[in-house]
């Protein structure tokens, strides 16, 4: 023990046994309650933050303390435990500290939380610290490394595999967006070989130390004098794909297995437009013909993309090789226009995917698409709502609406399509709020949503990204706009349209991606012969996986396009689901759920979510017994092990489900009960604590961690995008055609009210040529 440490460890020991926390932790034969809740000590650095994100995101009960706030409570033992009713009680399942030990001018408090972690049995994680004895580990020298890790390949050991990251295969590869930015920094370094008795470092994720055949820990065990740390030696933030792998098993590994919250990897893949026909980029003009973002009077274009029967077998051929259900939003009108236009009465593609009907989820995306907002004037870009004589403005009717709805709906009754009667996606979210032009949702959107039975409908969550209720019986489902674009058809177009979005006008681009202090451009443009293939898929599956690792249910959305011609979708998806599955164990699939699935997931999280945060949940665990109550109506989310089940009345029954190693799921009290009521597996209960002497206890308090030693690199501090079309991790505004702001074609002229002269445009690309109206309630082609 060093000289500072041996100081601390003496004055520690005076603090503990003036106080009362013996006494209190006195409980003998009774066991004590250990409240379901984590207490975060935080720094303000990225790792901590980190950790609460991932908290919040799974449900889980946390009380954050601030060290930089000069009015924060004091961490000792009243903070830490108390007694209820004659029993002990630990406030805390576990503690959340940025380091070993973070308080440079407390030693009573370390000394508090250090005997409150061996009495009660509460483990803690060192967020992010440097390696040295303090925490069971050599320096980082001979062998050792310290700097940055970008890029570099880190595993689960064999009792990580074994342990807390069981539902995954072993690799933990680090991100490295930028070459020219550091992006992570971390201390790799062995146990010390000559720990005191009884003491241990067991590594659960290293990496291979350059320039030697040893590894050295990034994340490991370390057991001494009553307690358990889970040393981490590298730092990170909320959205880096290493930090995302572990998060899971860092909260499990901290509250042994029991926890409220859950968290499970999400992805759901909506196509968009299905018997409808997509207008088609022009590499020439930099536009698409039918758009208004093309210049005035540029004709429609008479070759829409459209799925073909061979695309249609193909899907569902898809679909059954990669184990991936697809949903379809489908416009019945589309395939009557498309019957029209060839004058024909059969329409091979539509009666294909009826046939296979059983392969996909249907939802219904409107009979035609039009705009369901208020009426569109066209002729300037940005689109601009129409006003009456009184300057109000003029809304689509609920007629209109309600007609769309019931007619696709009647559509798919009649061609024997079994659809969702629940679930709705208007054109382009038309009828949602859009801004700028509309602050407000079409007022005649939520009767006619009502009148037809719509409990959940498609939002754009680059817009709108949380659920929120449109009317009293309907919700919103947010979705990711991908950047597969649904005028697209094949790879080069997809190329082409890409140059033209993030790249500077300098090189050749819209310079669009340079309107925004938080958008990037490319450096140079994608080669369109090859770059969809070597950039874009790559670049959008790493943006869709993190949305998959973040326990996000929102489903992503690309259109029907995308799977005609080039297939530009599959390469996309295949890249997402094969680099999921190869990090990911089996007892961790991607969980696949259909729009209303989805709605259901976020009003429950809605509902729970508020009941935390008000203070209206209580949970503890006595023993093998978990008991949570919250208020009437809102049911508990939870993990547990495997082998749990809810006790009721009379009996017991399952609880959740399994996934990633463990039980989790939704439950809600038994039958004449207020409460529910969990039993733990004898395996799966949290052991109880061996009694440790306070000058134990004491003795394990290491002096203060110096902040000079940990290096946060401005990569993780501000989170590095993976590309310019990352808006994750930024607050740069979506540049996906149709949802975010329209990159206007090549030599849109600027007219007088500050917008871009357009030719009014109406109707629906079907296959042949698109009918021109005078109508501005719909609009050409697709979003």
């Amino acid at each position: 023990m060093g000289r500072a440490t041996r100081r601390v460890a003496a004055c520690a020991a005076a603090v503990l046994l003036a106080s009362g926390l013996q006494t209190t932790l006195a409980h003998g034969d009774t066991p004590p309650r250990i409240d379901l809740t984590i207490l975060v000590i935080d720094d303000g650095g990225p790792s901590v933050a980190a950790i609460t994100a991932e908290l919040k995101n799974q449900g889980t009960p946390y009380k954050v303390v601030n060290l930089n706030d000069t009015n924060r409570p004091i961490i000792n033992s009243a903070f830490l435990s108390d007694t209820v009713n004659g029993q002990p009680r630990g406030k805390y399942q576990g503690i959340v500290l940025p380091n070993e030990n973070p308080f440079p001018n407390s030693a009573a408090e370390m000394t508090a939380i250090a005997g409150y972690e061996a009495a009660f049995g509460i483990r803690q994680i060192d967020a992010y610290t440097f390696a040295s004895p303090a925490v069971g580990l050599n320096y980082a020298v001979n062998p050792g490394y310290y700097g940055t890790l970008d890029g570099f390949q880190g595993a689960t050991t064999t009792a990580g595999t074994s342990g807390p990251f069981g539902y995954l295969k072993g690799s933990v590869p680090f991100e490295d967006n930028d070459p020219t930015v550091s992006e992570s920094y971390g201390y790799l370094a062995t146990p010390l070989a000559n720990l005191p008795a009884g003491a241990s470092f067991v590594p659960l994720v290293d990496a291979a130390i350059p320039s030697t055949t040893s590894r050295g820990s990034l994340v490991g065990e370390y057991t001494h004098d009553g307690r358990k740390e889970l040393v981490v030696t590298f730092v990170y933030n909320q959205y880096q794909q290493q930090y995302r792998l572990l998060a899971r098993g860092m909260v499990d590994w901290i509250t042994q297995g029991v926890h409220l919250g859950y968290d499970r990897n999400y992805f759901a893949a909506h196509v968009d437009d299905v018997f409808l026909a997509d207008d088609r980029w022009d590499t020439v003009l930099k536009c698409t013909p039918g758009d208004v973002t093309c210049p005035p009077g540029t004709p429609d274009t008479a070759n829409p993309i459209r799925m073909t029967p061979d695309d249609a077998q193909h899907l569902k051929q898809w679909q059954t090789a990669n184990n991936f259900t697809l949903d379809m939003v489908f416009n019945g009108g589309g395939s009557e226009d498309w019957k029209a236009d060839h004058q024909t009465t059969v329409d091979p593609t539509a009666n294909q995917m009826i046939a296979d009907q059983n392969s996909y989820r249907w939802v219904n995306h409107t009979y035609s698409h039009p705009y369901l907002g208020c009426v569109q004037d066209v002729t300037v870009v940005p689109w601009r709502c129409t006003k009456d004589s009184a300057g109000k403005t003029v809304w689509t009717d609920q007629n209109t609406i309600s007609g769309q709805i019931k007619d696709n709906f009647d559509w798919a009754a009649k061609n024997g399509l079994k659809v969702d009667p629940q679930a709705l996606v208007t054109g382009e979210h038309s009828g949602l709020l859009t801004a700028p032009q509309e602050t407000s949702d079409n007022p005649n959107l939520a009767p006619a949503l009502a009148a037809n039975g719509i409990k959940f409908t498609g939002s754009d969550a680059s817009r709108e990204p949380a659920q929120r209720a449109v009317s009293s019986s309907t919700l919103t489902v947010p979705r990711y706009p991908m950047n597969v674009f649904y005028n697209a058809g094949t790879a080069k177009e997809e190329a082409d349209e890409y140059n033209w979005i993030y790249t500077s006008k300098a090189n050749g681009g819209s310079g669009v991606c340079e309107n925004n202090a938080n958008s990037t451009c490319l450096t140079q443009p994608l080669d369109v012969n090859t770059g969809f293939q070597s950039y874009i898929v790559p670049l959008e599956a790493r943006i869709d996986l993190g949305h998959v690792l973040s326990n996000d249910p929102r489903p992503h959305f690309i259109h029907q396009s995308n799977l005609s011609e080039d297939r530009v979708l599959y390469p996309v998806l295949e890249k997402i689901l094969g680099t999921y599955r190869s990090l990911h164990a089996d007892n961790t699939p991607i969980v696949n759920l259909g729009e209303r699935e989805i709605g259901q997931e976020f009003q429950r999280r809605a509902a729970w979510n508020s009941a935390v945060s008000a203070g209206q949940v209580t949970g503890y665990r006595v023993g093998n017994t978990v008991t949570v109550n919250a208020p009437a109506g809102v049911q508990v989310q939870a993990t547990m092990p495997t082998g749990t089940s809810q006790k009721l009345v009379i009996g017991s029954t399952a609880f959740g489900s399994s996934y990633a190693g463990t039980l989790s799921g939704w439950v809600s009290p038994g039958t004449l009960q207020s409460s529910v009521s969990l039993q733990l597996p004898s395996a799966g209960t949290p052991a109880a604590p061996a009694a440790v002497a306070p000058g134990v206890a004491a003795k394990s308090v290491p002096a203060p961690a110096p902040a000079d030693k940990k290096v946060v690199p401005q990569g993780v501090a501000t989170p590095v995008p993976v590309g310019p079309s990352d808006t994750g991790r930024t607050s740069a505004p979506t540049l996906v055609p149709g949802s975010g702001t329209p990159v206007p074609g090549k030599d849109v002229a600027t007219n007088g009210n500050g917008g871009t002269a357009a030719a009014a445009k109406s109707g629906k690309a079907t296959g042949g040529a698109a009918s021109l109206g005078t109508s501005t309630t719909g609009r050409s082609g697709n979003r």
